[in-house]
């Protein structure tokens, strides 16, 4: 059994960024996994099912509205189905997603706007799994509990409200926290994930994934599609390797 989980965000060939892979390297990259004998899950079977086969989840962070215009058609060819885990307000508001451009990017406002809630249940209907990645895409170690039960109960309120099921959390700017996995399980999903830090094995609400970005040559997806490397990731080695590409303290992913 090989369970693999991983993180994009945007595709598309218009918007130059980290965060935006083109189609069809990600086309060229579905490919690579389904040669290594992968198929495709949501997220949630992924980390609740008893798997027998190699499987991967495939999960788009803050939910682009390219999402539905670009990847949505690869993985339909490709008979699989995939999670997104949109922040609520900015679907309900249909503005751009600000907090992308805070680092000065300049990426134009088109390049940033969300899915809106009826093409999110449109995904659903196709076998896709909706989560959450809170209200308003806000670092959960810094809020209040008034404010973390907010993000977290209240956005899998907004999900459930608009496309029926929510059950699965995906932690804004990848960070985890004790406090926001006690949220997380108190508010009923059943499985979440994170991008940043070691993990720990077998843990429902602490799944690691690795984010797919735009530098990621073949080498850069090999090795984070790695089986090895995600066992290494569970081990004290990951955190010297951590402290050796990261000196300081950093936010790893959107």
């Amino acid at each position: 059994m090989s369970i693999l989980t991983v993180a994009y965000h945007s595709i598309t060939p218009t918007w130059h960024n980290d965060l935006a892979v083109r189609p069809e390297r990600f086309a060229l990259q579905l490919q690579k996994l389904a040669d290594r004998g992968y198929m495709g899950v949501t997220f949630r079977d992924a980390a609740l099912g008893d798997q027998d086969r190699k499987v991967v989840a495939i999960t788009f962070d803050d939910a682009f509205a390219t999402v539905a215009e670009f990847a949505a058609p690869i993985l339909r060819e490709r008979g699989w189905p995939a999670t997104v885990f949109p922040v609520t307000e900015a679907v309900t508001s249909g503005e751009p997603m600000s907090w992308l451009a805070a680092d000065g990017n300049g990426a134009p406002s088109e390049a940033l706007l969300p899915l809106n809630w009826e093409q999110l249940a449109e995904l659903s209907e196709l076998g896709w799994e909706i989560g959450s990645h809170s209200r308003t895409h806000r670092l959960l170690t810094r809020l209040s509990d008034a404010e973390l039960h907010d993000e977290i109960a209240g956005s899998r309120e907004d999900v459930t409200a608009h496309v029926g099921r929510c059950a699965s959390f995906s932690y804004p700017w990848g960070v985890l926290s004790p406090r926001a996995i006690d949220k997380v399980v108190e508010s009923g999903y059943e499985a979440a994930s994170g991008l940043a830090g070691r993990f720990s094995r077998h843990n429902l609400f602490a799944v690691p994934r690795f984010a797919i970005t735009a530098v990621d040559n073949d080498l850069r997806f090999r090795m984070k599609t790695s089986t090895t490397v995600h066992l290494v990731r569970t081990t004290p080695l990951w955190d010297v390797l951590l402290r050796v590409r990261h000196p300081e303290p950093a936010v790893y992913s959107r």
